[in-house]
């Protein structure tokens, strides 16, 4: 499938909007030069509203729209535990987790792990996550995206996962965060827009006709069997997601690993002026969570009736055959512009790790503030260089690109989650012990893999999980005998919330409820 000329205008209508957009919220006053504050956290004045936005526009990306939308077509509704069940942990995050950051006034995740513990676990950790954004989130983002302009244009792959990169540093490189998060906002509404659209659309295929609501009744009707949201262990893909794991288990480690301690996405709340801004960004973003399935699991259900025999990651690029002229450019633009924020957040929080906790660290006396800059700038373009190269090697062969970034991501997810944990609420935590819970995670979850390939990987997260909690308990006990001095007093840190902060709360869980009492 070609686009029409009006389509591919469209498109270019939205990038050269983005362009001059991100150029224009950029722009400094005279004679203010910027500065890595400036750069890295937006001057720590992003507002709630564009950090909201902002993480929805950072979360949801090709790994999400194309891969999830495939695990869909597969799977049905239950991969959506994904997304609501990171509404109900953004809320924790927000009150729990968020106030130690923001009071420790850190710009990145590594950089807290040293005020706890020491420059080991700092260096270690920041080793890790430029590894795991580099070779895969960046390059997951830029395949899957890539698979979808291929669906769309016919455009080779090669070609379009350069293009995608290119277009992402082009506009993010100069403004840093700010020029990110503020055109997130263009990039949310553009999304919701066109996923909204696409799913509409798919609905009233379904029904011939009759509108949207009456082919969700139908596709209720003909497919019934992609509305468990708790699958048991006799359905084919129980193994993916295990059944109540789902919502006791090893997922909680998952989502506060992603929406808690993930640089690239803690990066945002980061950057409020003060804790409650931050905390009506991301309760922001928790209702938007709730809205996700319906833009890119729906899709894929809808998919799995309309166009039965395809490979499963090409879902939602084969719906928008469907969309009319015109429409399908502005919701192809939707999906780059959902990819683009994706990759440029990705970079800025690479350029922010190794700036601050690698390159300072081996250069304290550097205070250039233009250098630190030009540096972060030079390791954002290399990185996505990098990306581009190896992003078909490595995941060229996945058929089910979601599930496989899942299970990587889980083999050393467990011991992030444990390290933060004891960190922040068991004081007697050391430095070794973090490290050992470090490497536990790696390990244990390998030999589980191998020993015992019938366990659930999410039920191997959280096993493992609690394995990497007791290596740490006892590394510490052994070691350190009463409180480590860099212990947080957590009794000190303000973790109050607004009256409309509690009410958002409770409205998010009561749905939560709902649904999965409507679909058990």
């Amino acid at each position: 499938m070609n686009l029409e000329s009006i389509d591919y205008t469209v498109v270019v209508i939205y990038g050269i909007c983005l362009l001059v957009l991100a150029q224009w919220v950029s722009r400094e006053q005279a004679g203010h030069e910027i500065n890595t504050q400036d750069y890295v956290l937006a001057g720590r004045a992003v507002p709630w509203w564009a950090i909201g936005a902002s993480l929805i526009a950072a979360n949801i990306s090709a790994e999400q729209i194309i891969g999830m939308s495939g695990s869909a077509y597969l799977m049905g509704v239950a991969i959506a535990s994904y997304e609501w069940m990171a509404a109900l942990t953004l809320i924790i995050v927000a009150k729990y987790l968020l106030p130690v950051f923001l009071k420790h006034e850190i710009y990145t995740m590594p950089q807290f792990l040293e005020q706890r513990f020491d420059h080991r676990v700092r260096m270690v950790m920041a080793t890790f996550w430029l590894g795991v954004y580099v070779f895969v989130n960046l390059t997951s983002i830029l395949w899957l995206g890539s698979l979808a302009i291929n669906s769309v244009t016919g455009l080779d792959q090669t070609y379009g996962l350069v293009i995608l990169g290119l277009f992402a540093i082009s506009y993010s490189l100069y403004g840093g965060l700010k020029a990110v998060a503020l055109t997130d906002i263009i990039q949310v509404v553009l999304l919701v827009f066109g996923g909204l659209f696409i799913a509409w659309i798919a609905m009233n295929e379904i029904s011939g006709g009759q509108g949207a609501m009456a082919g969700f009744a139908k596709t209720l009707e003909l497919a019934p069997e992609k509305f468990d949201m708790i699958f048991t262990s006799d359905q084919p893909y129980y193994k993916d997601l295990p059944g109540i794991s789902v919502l006791i288990g090893g997922m909680w480690i998952m989502n506060l690993s992603y929406w808690g301690f993930n640089q690239y996405i803690i990066q945002r709340a980061l950057a409020a002026k003060n804790n409650r801004e931050a905390q009506k960004g991301i309760v922001f973003a928790a209702f938007l969570k709730m809205l996700v399935p319906i833009l890119v699991v729906l899709p894929g259900i809808a998919a799995a009736l309309l166009l039965p025999g395809i490979e499963n990651d090409r879902a939602y690029p084969e719906l928008m055959k469907l969309l009319p002229v015109g429409i399908k450019g502005l919701v192809f633009a939707a999906l780059i512009a959902a990819i683009v924020s994706s990759l440029a957040s990705m970079t800025n929080s690479i350029s922010t790790i190794f700036t601050m906790d690698m390159y300072r660290h081996f250069r304290p006396q550097e205070d250039n503030q233009r250098k630190l800059v030009m540096i972060g700038r030079t390791v954002a373009f290399s990185a996505m260089v990098i990306a581009m190269i190896v992003a078909k090697p490595l995941l060229g062969n996945f058929d089910q690109a979601f599930q496989y970034i899942q299970e990587f991501t889980g083999f050393f997810t467990p011991g992030i989650v444990a390290i933060f944990l004891l960190g922040f609420f068991y004081k007697r935590t050391t430095a070794n012990a973090a490290l050992s819970a470090a490497i536990g995670s790696a390990v244990l979850s390998l030999g589980l893999k191998l020993a015992w390939p019938a366990l659930p990987f999410i039920d191997r997260v959280g096993l493992v999980f609690l394995l990497c909690m007791v290596i740490g308990i006892v590394v510490s006990r052994l070691e350190h005998g009463g409180e480590h001095p860099k212990a947080i007093d957590y009794g000190s840190v303000d973790t109050r919330t607004s009256s409309g902060f509690n009410l958002a709360a409770l409205v998010v869980i009561l749905m939560l409820a709902g649904l999965y009492t409507a679909w058990w």
